[in-house]
């Protein structure tokens, strides 16, 4: 695998900005295939999973001069009576913004995204970036992180690098007999994920969501089960994006901790994706403070902040969905003490609005 090659652009006509359509869907994966500041959450398919998966409206746009691609805007229009409405870049995924080869792309675009903010009168327009590119935009800078770390070619390498607890944890599961495979059960998937996300106390994403994103991207989201014996404990849906692995919906059933399989899990797809010839295994956002933050640090990867820029339209302050804050904590509670299907129930409704 390689990184991506140099892309040429050219100032001799004039720069458009236009809405991603079917057509233009393998020219828009191309630019992003090749942009280096582009990454998995850019791609085309996320406006399929958006509109299907979710039902929200999902304006893709991108700017192009004489017919090549300069810069692409992956943009969602997420509405809610609980939320209220807003315009992000990208709602359910990690990262977002602009991804762009030239600086009158980046500023066309983003301009179009204010205007478009504007006129359908949402609260704010949200851009998920990995660095920061206004200083001058309200922001959250020290509520996100991601956890990346490049892949040593020898698996002993990248398992020494690990740390010593979490290690011992590793081996209790291959002790314990876990077996873990790529399968294409969604439902089977499902079962155990949901039961996992209502123990966190979260509203669990409906499955027509995980069916969706099978669709939009074949073979670059692959799932992998954990079992003991026969019985599915846990599972996790990875992305793969040019020479990187993210690991990003996973969980666990009832026993899945006491088996160390979450452990054991990505320690599995990691091997995997070594074997593979990945080079840069990325473990997700996680909010600092969170239990997932926790478990992602005792790996020893490093934390680099994430840089979620807003433009404010009517609202006067930053939105905070977050369940750390105070506010959300009695909800929290009684839901993780729903029965599994009145959460599974109710849970898309309020899952698809909480992107």
């Amino acid at each position: 695998m390689s990184a991506p090659a140099p892309l040429a652009t050219t100032a001799s006509a004039p720069l458009a900005v236009h809405e991603l359509t079917g057509g233009d869907r393998a020219r828009w994966d191309d630019f992003v295939d090749r942009c280096p500041e582009a990454t998995f959450f850019h791609r085309a398919g996320w406006q399929q999973v958006l509109t299907e998966g979710l039902g929200h409206a999902a304006p893709f746009l991108y700017a192009a001069r004489d017919g090549a691609i300069e810069g692409v805007l992956p943009l969602a229009h997420v509405r809610s009576l609980l939320f209220g409405r807003a315009l992000v870049s990208t709602p359910f995924c990690a990262y977002g913004g602009v991804a762009a080869t030239s600086d009158p792309a980046r500023q066309a675009l983003e301009a179009e995204a204010c205007r478009r903010a504007e006129a359908l009168g949402v609260d704010y327009l949200e851009l998920r970036h990995r660095e920061p590119v206004h200083t001058d935009w309200p922001a959250r800078r020290e509520r996100y992180v991601t956890f990346r770390q490049a892949l040593d070619p020898d698996p002993a390498v990248n398992l020494q690098r690990i740390r010593r607890k979490q290690r011992a944890m590793i081996r209790k599961g291959i002790a314990a007999g876990l077996v873990a495979r790529v399968d294409d059960d969604i439902d089977g998937f499902y079962r155990v994920f949901a039961e996992s996300v209502r123990n966190l106390g979260t509203p669990v994403l409906h499955r027509r969501y995980f069916h969706a994103l099978r669709s939009a991207f074949g073979a670059d989201c692959e799932l992998l089960g954990v079992w003991s014996g026969r019985q599915r404990v846990a599972g996790v849906l990875s992305f793969y994006f040019r020479d990187e692995v993210l690991p990003y919906h996973g969980g666990g059933g009832e026993g899945a901790r006491g088996l160390c399989a979450h452990d054991f899990m990505y320690w599995t797809l990691m091997h995997r994706a070594c074997e593979a010839g990945v080079r840069t295994f990325d473990y997700g956002r996680s909010k600092i403070g969170s239990g997932s933050y926790d478990f992602k640090r005792h790996w020893d990867f490093p934390a680099a902040p994430l840089h979620y820029e807003y433009h404010l339209v009517r609202a006067r302050a930053l939105p905070d969905r977050s369940p750390l804050n105070p506010k959300y904590r009695h909800f929290i509670a009684a839901w993780r003490r729903l029965p599994l299907p009145v959460a599974g129930t109710v849970g898309p409704w309020l899952a698809r609005h909480l992107g």
